[in-house]
């Protein structure tokens, strides 16, 4: 094969189109796929502050909200969402929100407020009393090593069925 203009320009065409194949599926993940999302706002509009702040689920409200990869977020208050605006990531839950324990086997299921833990500054929810004590809380260190492993390829994937 000659490399002439049009071969060049043609082989140009050809990598670009294949380069846009790989990657469309990633492009097109929704930032509302990749965070439990449930009534409008992300975590179901608990406010992810709160459990670093009161430690315990707190609700939010519309009237403390802030936009964040895509998606709303509620706040308790005007100076939990300011700390949020301050510092998302130190605050936005690990998996987008989804289920610890379910990210660690490959799922993303939805969370229960009430089942969650801080571990080295990072909120972890979890779907149920057992993903929570059974599998999170007995290893916990496991359980995160897995997740953060199998969230690469599960983040824009659909949330399993209940």
């Amino acid at each position: 094969m000659s490399f002439s203009p049009s071969n060049t320009s043609r082989l140009r065409r050809h990598a670009i189109a294949v380069a846009i194949a790989v990657l469309m599926p990633f492009a097109a993940a929704n930032a509302a796929d990749e965070h439990y999302v449930k009534d409008g706002a992300a975590v179901g509009g608990y406010d992810v502050v709160a459990y670093h702040t009161v430690g315990k689920p707190t609700q939010g409200s519309n009237q403390y909200a802030a936009k964040y990869q895509g998606v709303m977020w509620h706040f308790a208050s005007a100076a939990n969402r300011d700390l949020f605006v301050a510092s998302p990531a130190k605050y936005a839950p690990a998996y987008g929100g989804w289920c610890s324990a379910g990210a660690s086997k490959g799922k993303k299921v939805v969370t229960k407020p009430e089942l969650w833990a801080v571990v080295d500054g990072q909120l972890y929810l979890n779907s149920s009393e057992a993903a929570h004590t059974k599998l999170f809380l007995a290893d916990t260190q496991t359980v995160i090593r897995k997740g953060e492993s199998n969230w690469k390829q599960i983040y824009a994937t659909e949330a399993d069925k209940l």
